[in-house]
This record gives structure tokens, sequence and C-alpha cells, in this order.
């Protein structure tokens, strides 16, 4: 799924990255409260772009200035392949309708993607100091202990996850996402349906959860977990089973023990 990175560089890089996100995420937790912040959708919709705002005022050009000649791909919803070359693909604020509302579950997010693969991630959770981190080919840490998949063998007890990748998806999609979390609360032990993706990916990464899937694209929620759970010896691939890239419309993150019965009762839903 992932390209290996160069060693030596690339810790220099990565050091330089968590040190940016880290800056990044202290300003994101001073702008959060124990409320919800906003009563219309115009007023949450301010919210969340102020909140981007205040990020990427100190985040994009450090990261920019960490590795010259990279792009930077400009809308967080977005999905599908990018060109070739490097690209930094952020979350300012991973989880931002958490963090409008008062909620915990939200965090900052950097992941260096060379010719669609990503390479290097810094997730950062402000409110606990933890930082999961991972270099293609070189695993995947937390605050520097490594992380491992779970050993899970059997998807009748295991606890997986889903949810929506963007407000106003279309109607087969939530459709899709409502039949999948059916199949699984029949094929699995319990379900999590909750946003953003990359914290449930993150525990998939930490053996806390075993799978986490998702009808949708969104590159940004997608890319930081989905190195994180390959480089802790997870599976990541797209529903049918094919090794998952940025053009896949699908996902599936698992523990190689499960992935394949996820797989089954999650294909026929694709």
């Amino acid at each position: 799924m992932s390209a290996a990175m160069t060693p030596g560089v690339d810790e220099v890089l990565l050091s330089r990255v968590v040190a940016a996100v880290t800056v990044a995420g202290a300003t994101l937790r001073d702008r959060s409260t124990r409320h919800a912040r906003g009563v219309s959708l115009r007023e949450v919709v301010d919210e969340i772009h102020a909140n981007d705002a205040a990020v990427l005022d100190v985040l994009k050009a450090p990261l920019l200035e960490a590795r010259p000649g990279s792009g930077w791909a400009e809308d967080e919803l977005a999905g599908g392949a990018l060109p070739d070359g490097e690209w930094w693909v952020v979350d300012p604020a991973e989880g931002n309708i958490n963090h409008v509302h008062g909620m915990p579950d939200w965090a900052v997010t950097a992941t260096l993607v060379r010719d669609n693969r990503p390479v290097l991630t810094v997730v950062h959770l402000p409110l606990t100091g933890d930082t999961y981190t991972a270099l293609a080919g070189a695993g995947a840490e937390l605050n520097g202990a490594p992380l491992h998949v779970s050993a899970k063998t059997d998807l009748a007890a295991s606890l997986v996850g889903t949810g929506q990748a963007r407000p106003g998806e279309d109607e087969t999609t939530f459709r899709r996402i409502g039949e999948s979390v059916t199949a699984m609360l029949i094929n699995g032990l319990v379900v999590r349906v909750s946003v953003p993706a990359t914290l449930q990916l993150i525990h998939v990464a930490a053996g806390r959860m075993d799978a986490f899937w998702q009808f949708s694209d969104v590159r940004s929620g997608l890319v930081a977990g989905a190195l994180l759970v390959s480089e802790a010896g997870g599976t990541v691939t797209d529903l049918h089973g094919a090794p998952w890239t940025l053009a896949h419309r699908d996902f599936l993150a698992a523990a190689p023990g499960i992935h394949r019965a996820a797989s089954r009762v999650l294909a026929p839903l694709a």
C-alpha cells in the first residue's frame, strides 16, 4: 500500500512534521470549548471554517518548508488520485464537527503522499498529548512505542466501526452505510458508527478495534489511518479485497485475522 521512505532523511522530516503538527494542535486546543458553538447551520459552518483557518495559519508554511517542492492538496473533502509527485494531505481539524460541538474526539493530521502512496503521517490529539506516527516501511508508533493491530481471528468477537465521510452525501451512500451496519451487527460483536474516520483508524492500528470501513474516498480522512494500520501489521484494501489506493471509492482496514471475513460481509454492498 505504501512506498518505502529513505532512512535517516525521513526520520528528520518526521520530527519536523511532529513539531509542526503539535504547534498546530495547541492552536486548535486553545479554540476548544466544553459547549457547542453555533445554532444555525451557517453558524456551525462558520465555526468549522474558523478552526481550519486558524490551524492552517500556523501549519501550512512549516510543512511546505520541510519538504521543498511538495504540493498542497487544498480541498480536505476531496477524493481521488493526485498528480504524481509529493503532496501534503492535511486535515487541520479532523473531527471538526466534534470540536465545534464541545466534544473531545478531534485531532490534527498531516500526511505526505508520494506518487499517490502515503509515506509519512502524524496524527496529534491535543487534549491528550498523544501523537501517532508512521513511516512507510518503518512501522507505526504511539508516542514512540510500536503499534500492533489486533490478533483476533473471529469476526463474531470483533469490535468494528464505520461512519459517513462528509455531510450531504448521496442517498445511495447513506443506505449502504445503514445496510453495512446491519450486516456487521449480525456478523460482528459490536459496531461503532461515528466520525471522524482517523480516530477510529488509530484504534485499529493500536489493536483496540478490529476493522473500519467506509463508502467514500475523502482522502484526508483515510490516508493517515491507512498508513498507520498497514505499518502496524493490518490489511488495507477496498471492500472487495484489492489493495487500496487513492483512486478507490470504498475502504476497509482490518486486522489480518478478520479481514477476509469482513470483506465477505461488506463486498456485496459496495
